[in-house]
């Protein structure tokens, strides 16, 4: 049997529902994410012969959210992952709207590209730390965590890991995020930008928290993609990369 391919996530593939389309009763289900939630209310604990047990469908979508969890942090974890990507890229904060503004008009825009991309280059060397935090949330989820997300809404596992995740993840990018800052050379460029800004009269204060802000908006940009892989997972099954997926929603397909 051949298999869909779908660029974004490798986890489940169409050959799983097309091994229960012709083995299932269940056949009368669209994808494989309403034959899995079947599945779970109507299988038992323990396998039985080649049948897949509620652990063994509750394993694999840990196991298809795991590797949809890595491929976001792989994307963003790498040189331009924010910068050149306009869903995520970190745009200088709100708060710079008035040094925008006036150094725009003295010649001194550079200043302001040079600080913008070093706030993009430090979330992508932080952003690899993230990879740890979602292990970790995978491995807590609990059978109860597994079924509320299969019969939750289409973006469950997201929010799942946005309300597990968003404070371990935060504190876990903190150090890392003020150290890139400081080795990218964001810092140093703050401090120019705002020295020249501040030698213009009557301009008003400003103040912003980098690492605050990039921390935030490295967060934001993971559980962006993350919306889209679990897109992916419920929607458009793909290939095969593990053998757990391949035991639980590839079985008998090449």
């Amino acid at each position: 049997m051949k298999c869909i391919r779908h660029r974004f996530l490798p986890a489940a593939t169409v050959c799983f529902l097309a091994t229960m389309l012709i083995y299932s009763p269940l056949a009368a289900k669209t994808n494989w994410w309403d034959t899995g939630k079947d599945l779970l209310q109507n299988l038992g604990e323990k396998s039985t012969g080649n049948a897949l047990s509620t652990g063994d469908i509750a394993n694999g979508l840990k196991e298809a959210l795991r590797v949809g969890a890595d491929h976001v942090v792989a994307q963003l974890g790498r040189a331009d992952g924010f910068n050149l990507d306009s869903a995520v890229h970190i745009p200088l904060p709100p708060q710079f709207d008035s040094v925008v503004s006036v150094l725009k008009k003295i010649g001194l825009s550079a200043y302001l590209d040079e600080l913008e991309l070093k706030l993009n280059r430090a979330a992508e060397v932080a952003i690899p730390r993230a990879k740890k935090i979602f292990g970790q949330a995978i491995t807590e989820m609990s059978f109860e965590d597994v079924k509320k997300i299969y019969n939750g809404p289409q973006d469950a596992a997201t929010q799942y890991f946005k309300d597990k995740m968003s404070p371990a993840l935060s504190e876990e990018i903190r150090p890392i995020i003020d150290q890139s800052l400081a080795e990218v050379g964001a810092l140093q460029t703050y401090d120019k930008v705002i020295n020249r800004y501040r030698s213009v009269p009557f301009v008003p204060d400003v103040k912003a928290d980098l690492s605050d802000y990039v921390i935030g908006k490295g967060i934001d940009g993971i559980f962006y993609y993350l919306a889209k892989e679990e897109a992916a997972i419920r929607q458009n099954p793909a290939k095969r990369t593990t053998e757990l997926l391949k035991r639980v929603f590839g079985a008998g397909a090449k």
